[in-house]
């Protein structure tokens, strides 16, 4: 049997559900495996990284969100929420915790193996793309390999989604990227949270670069269309 490509780690309480997401991942020949606690899960994580995690938010010894919020002080795998629960405060606490992404059931097996495709080949790409070394944008300075950026020299300590929100605006210095743009280069989540998602994570960036001696504000606003970096 060949060896899948990839590997996804279910953490399911339910046994049906889990049953038919492993089902629908392993037809498509990806490598999976099924957890039914949140602690047994980082434990695995700790131990044996896997490609993407599929996460259930109503877990039987933690919620999904404790889980997501530790698996982000030691790993940058990227995290599909599933779940029963489809208000938007959820669906933006779990987006601000480090997920990538929020499937509500009930769902389809078909959409959710989609979605575990598209976050594989976007974090492909970004692998693919990243340059080695620091690369200079003004008073900033890039090392997309190492995940940091440096401000007159100063070492900004960013969340993941900070450095995807300022890592985007350096690609394209001067120019005016939409709240959808940013979301799309830098993680998935459903467009009726974009905007509040985009504009508390410029907010605390903002905040940084004022730290760091930005003055005045290079992360400028283009009211009902984006913002754009003078660097």
């Amino acid at each position: 049997m060949n060896r899948p490509l990839h590997n996804v780690l279910v953490v399911e309480d339910e046994a049906a559900i889990a049953d038919t997401v492993l089902y629908a991942l392993r037809s498509e020949g990806y490598g999976a495996r099924h957890c039914l606690l949140g602690g047994h899960a980082l434990q695995l994580l700790r131990q044996e990284p896997v490609d993407v995690v599929v996460l259930d938010v109503g877990l039987p010894d933690m919620s999904g969100f404790e889980v997501c919020r530790t698996l982000r002080t030691f790993s940058d795998v990227p995290v599909i929420f599933l779940t029963a629960r489809n208000d938007e405060i959820d669906r933006v606490l779990g987006l601000e915790l480090g997920a990538d992404d929020y499937v509500a059931k009930p769902f389809s097996p078909r959409e959710l193996v989609a979605r575990v495709r598209a976050r594989l080949r976007r974090s492909g790409s970004a692998a693919e793309s990243e340059a080695v070394g620091w690369q200079p944008h003004g008073r900033f300075a890039i090392d997309r390999e190492g995940r940091r950026i440096r401000f007159d020299d100063q070492a900004l300590d960013l969340t993941r989604y900070e450095y995807a929100l300022l890592a985007a605006l350096l690609q394209r210095p001067g120019a005016i990227l939409s709240r959808a743009q940013l979301m799309d280069r830098g993680w998935d989540t459903n467009a009726d949270s974009a905007d509040r998602t985009v504009d508390t994570h410029v907010k605390t960036l903002r905040a940084k670069l004022r730290a760091a001696g930005a003055d005045p504000d290079p992360i400028r606003t283009h009211r009902g269309v984006g913002y754009a970096l003078e660097v």
